[in-house]
């Protein structure tokens, strides 16, 4: 099972208690479903993840981090749910935010998607600001797609991840049983 193996990797919860760096941050961290793998709480991580996912810069990790222990949800799955935002799909992932945004607001389709600076040749440091004025150029349509988005990614990524734990246990359940009367 996928969650044996997650289990293998994941920290005890006597070992976030004692570890020195953590320790700063009191009892924040201490609650068992932060860390324990059950279907709410990986199901609302990854739910997390999905929203925060969308939110620009190193602030998707810390603010999914902040909603995470407010809404004592697993924080692993909802670092795993960031992931879906890197440099190769952030772009069009915020066009489509755009778009959505554009329709909702009664604009109509998006055709003139404001395009990003060309950024070959460029190091990361020289892209951070263009990426961030091609962002910002984008207005209320953007913003408003962004949250939209974020809202059906984490919806449908809640539901997804509830959906897929049942799965696996019914078929679970199913095999044990055959292999009862097998036995039998």
């Amino acid at each position: 099972m996928p969650r044996k193996l997650f289990r293998k990797y994941l920290p005890s919860h006597s070992s976030i208690v004692e570890n020195r760096f953590l320790a700063k941050f009191g009892t924040l961290l201490t609650h068992h479903n932060l860390w324990h793998l059950h279907r709410r709480s990986v199901a609302g991580g990854v739910a997390i993840g999905l929203f925060t996912g969308l939110i620009p810069g190193p602030l998707q990790i810390l603010t999914g981090a902040a909603l995470a222990i407010i809404f004592r949800v697993n924080l692993p799955s909802m670092v795993l749910g960031t992931f879906w935002t890197n440099p190769l799909t952030i772009v069009p992932i915020y066009i489509a935010a755009y778009n959505i945004g554009s329709v909702v607001m009664g604009l109509g389709t998006a055709a003139d998607v404001p395009q990003p600076e060309p950024l070959q040749n460029q190091g990361w440091l020289d892209m951070l600001p263009a990426l961030w004025d091609w962002f910002s150029g984008m207005g209320k349509p953007h913003a408003l797609g962004l949250l939209l988005l974020g809202l059906f990614m984490a919806v449908a990524g809640y539901f997804a991840v509830r959906g897929a734990w049942r799965l696996y246990v019914v078929l679970a359940w199913k095999r044990r049983a055959r292999n009862r009367g097998a036995a039998d």
